[in-house]
């Protein structure tokens, strides 16, 4: 189970190494993704709180990058942080989510991504449920639900 130390860790002294890397050119993302997943994974944006798809959702399933499908979440630790945004405990692989130190907006922040792609997924904080503590709060725009 990952902790924030190792989060920390990761963001400042590298990331675990995918299984895989997936590049695309910006036009063959454009082509794959609609305009909003484009702006959310490929431009680093964001969606309005609450007004994902994912948000409300707790069907049985994993939730895959939208841009390269690679498993980033299982619906079992998924959780209701009131954030807006869909919260999980931990990735589904240590080495599916990458990590890097985002100190836009003034403050000092630890954005997720794919590790398979560079998608943008959104960002984790140490403020949630045990035992990890940990909530990572992703874009339902960056992700799809694959049903069991």
């Amino acid at each position: 189970m990952l902790t924030w130390k190792e989060i920390i860790h990761f963001a400042s002294k590298g990331n675990p190494t995918p299984d895989k890397i997936l590049e695309k050119s910006e036009t063959e993302w454009k082509a794959l993704l609609t305009p909003e997943q484009f702006r959310i994974t490929r431009l680093k944006g964001t969606e309005r709180p609450h007004s994902g798809a994912l948000c409300s959702i707790y069907d049985e399933g994993q939730y895959n990058c939208v841009c390269c499908q690679t498993p980033l979440f299982d619906s079992t630790i998924k959780f209701n942080s009131s954030s807006g945004w869909p919260s999980f405990t931990q990735p589904i692989k240590e080495n599916a989510i990458k990590y890097h130190k985002d100190i836009s907006y003034g403050i000092v922040r630890v954005e997720v991504l794919c590790n398979t792609c560079d998608a943008h997924l959104g960002h984790v904080f140490p403020d949630g449920p045990k035992p990890s503590g940990l909530r990572y709060c992703i874009n339902s725009e960056s992700m799809t639900l694959q049903g069991v």
